[in-house]
């Protein structure tokens, strides 16, 4: 084993232990699903705002959208709350009908009124999502003539170009997309702010649970939505407790006290698949793991530094200890599964590579930079796993650590050096990605759109206009070559250091069935859980 493989197995494990258990509790109710997450990353509750993996997941049980997919079949549409929906002649504009006699949580009727109210709202507010509804030609000037009830149950969504299908009905499925009750929201307006402060922390969905109470950095607690139109959960409530460590985790688990543990490391998951009273669940989501570079550092604006630290991570070796079993290592914006995503991966640790793009950069010595890195045990293994092979190269990388909120908030006001993210696809189709990755479209710090090469300061005229043009394509072929092309050029000149794919790993108490592990996390449901 090479020393940066021992350092990187020792850090493994160094993180995973590191941490001593609680008091045991009570055994879990038969009518409650208790789960332990790292639930620092809630920022919010409200749609038009929801961002990140745990909040979007809570929202995917607790709120419903106009249209879904089969989790096993991602091209398999159907309506949820629209019943059905046809598109113009120009392929502009959609009418959709609202399915009759749904009722939100609050017991109010589901009208043509809600979902106009909830999508215009979120354009309006324009919140870090909103762009997934903007990219279609919408303002907050023009977005109320542009999505316009047209009847009790009915309603249109025009754009500003024929669009395909499939991308504006998936679209529909992020949880920006996510219905709320209007009357409810509406009532908790104060200063023109479309009950975005209230909601911020309340509920105003129809889905499965409602959410009953989030305490931050402590507890989420859900309970069954008794006007729910599909089939009742069994579970009464489902509740999320903060417990990010990965040790901790697996001693409740092991005495009953927790239902399922959302963030096992390698070693928990080894020593718990001998266990007959757990089950280890998995799934390969379309979540990556990358480093943003941010283009306003003088060191990392420079190309070929760029390129230099792509070769100063052993992607091989972080993979193979501190993520083992949990991620693969993927190098392309696009995940694997999705139409046309690359899986090529050129990069490897190799020192010497990166002290020659140094020195053509102009810094043979290396520099300093920090890096914003969220203090869950895996990320900090893996940020101190890149701190050590930066250092062969004499990059000095000091870490900067935080809380999802904290580290979240400072790299959407671009104000870090170097950031360890984990970025999960807001919809199955390529442009999600495309859009936030290879696009830019206004680089000035006041821009209305903000995705990941606008945080990273990245301005990209030129690839901006491919992803615009790959977004048009209507044959799937071209339109797939189109989407290699622009990772292949991502690769050779981005500021992102793209490691991993993720696979999701549960540990699930083994009288506990039905949790469905769906491609993203909006799409895991608890909804047919069952305790035998």
């Amino acid at each position: 084993m090479s020393n940066i493989s021992r350092f990187i197995a020792a850090a493994a494990v160094a993180a995973l232990t590191a941490f001593a258990p609680p008091m045991a509790l009570a055994e879990t109710p038969k009518d409650t699903l208790i789960q332990a997450w790292s639930i620092d990353d809630v920022i919010s509750l409200d749609p038009a705002e929801v961002f990140e993996f745990t909040a979007s997941e809570i929202l995917g049980n607790s709120y419903q959208p106009l249209v879904g997919y089969d989790v096993n079949d991602v091209s398999d549409i159907f309506g949820v709350i629209a019943e059905s929906w046809e598109v113009s002649a120009d392929g502009k504009t959609f009418t959709f009908n609202i399915r009759p006699d749904m009722k939100f949580a609050s017991g109010n009727p589901i009208t043509a009124a809600d979902a106009v109210y909830s999508l215009t709202r979120a354009v309006k507010l324009d919140k870090s999502p909103a762009f997934i509804l903007t990219q279609f030609g919408f303002s907050p000037e023009n977005v109320d003539a542009m999505i316009r009830q047209t009847g009790d149950m009915t309603f249109e969504f025009e754009m500003d170009k024929p669009y395909a299908p499939t991308l504006v009905l998936y679209c529909l499925t992020a949880t920006v997309g996510f219905i709320v009750d209007k009357a409810l929201v509406a009532s908790h307006e104060a200063d023109g702010d479309f009950g975005y402060n209230w909601l911020k922390t309340n509920y105003a969905g129809s889905g499965a649970f409602s959410i009953r109470e989030w305490r931050a950095n402590e507890v989420i607690v859900l309970e069954r939505n008794d006007n729910y139109n599909g089939a009742a959960p069994e579970m009464a409530r489902a509740i999320y407790r903060h417990i990010p460590e990965a040790a901790t985790q697996r001693l409740l688990l092991e005495k009953g006290d927790i239902d399922i543990a959302r963030n096992l490391g390698a070693e928990e998951i080894v020593a718990l698949g001998s266990n007959p009273d757990i089950t280890i669940e998995s799934g390969v989501k379309g979540s990556i793991y990358y480093l943003g570079l941010n283009q306003k550092n003088a060191f990392l604006s420079k190309p070929e530094v760029r390129q230099a630290m792509k070769y100063l991570v052993d992607y091989a070796a972080i993979a193979d200890t501190i993520m083992k079993g949990k991620v693969t290592v993927h190098q392309a914006f696009l995940p694997k599964g999705f139409l046309g995503a690359l899986e090529d991966t050129p990069f490897a640790l190799n020192v010497e590579k990166a002290k020659e793009l140094l020195a053509a950069a102009g810094v043979p010595d290396g520099f300093t930079v920090t890096m914003d890195t969220r203090n869950t045990p895996e990320i900090t293994g893996i940020a101190q796993a890149i701190q050590q092979t930066m250092a062969m190269a004499g990059i000095t990388m000091e870490l900067i650590p935080g809380d999802g909120q904290q580290t979240l908030t400072k790299y959407r006001a671009r104000n870090h050096d170097i950031y360890i993210g984990r970025w999960g696809p807001d919809y199955q189709d390529p442009h999600t990605n495309a859009d936030t990755f290879a696009r830019n479209p206004d680089n000035s710090d006041d821009a209305t759109s903000k995705p990941l090469a606008w945080r990273n300061a990245w301005d990209i005229p030129g690839m901006t206009a491919k992803a615009d043009a790959a977004v048009l394509e209507s044959d799937a072929g071209k339109r797939a070559e189109m989407y290699v092309e622009l990772q292949k050029e991502h690769q050779a000149m981005s500021p992102f250091v793209i490691m991993f794919q993720e696979i999701e790993v549960l540990g699930i108490r083994s009288n506990v069935k039905g949790f469905i592990v769906g491609p993203s996390f909006n799409d895991n449901s608890f909804r047919a859980v069952t305790k035998e």
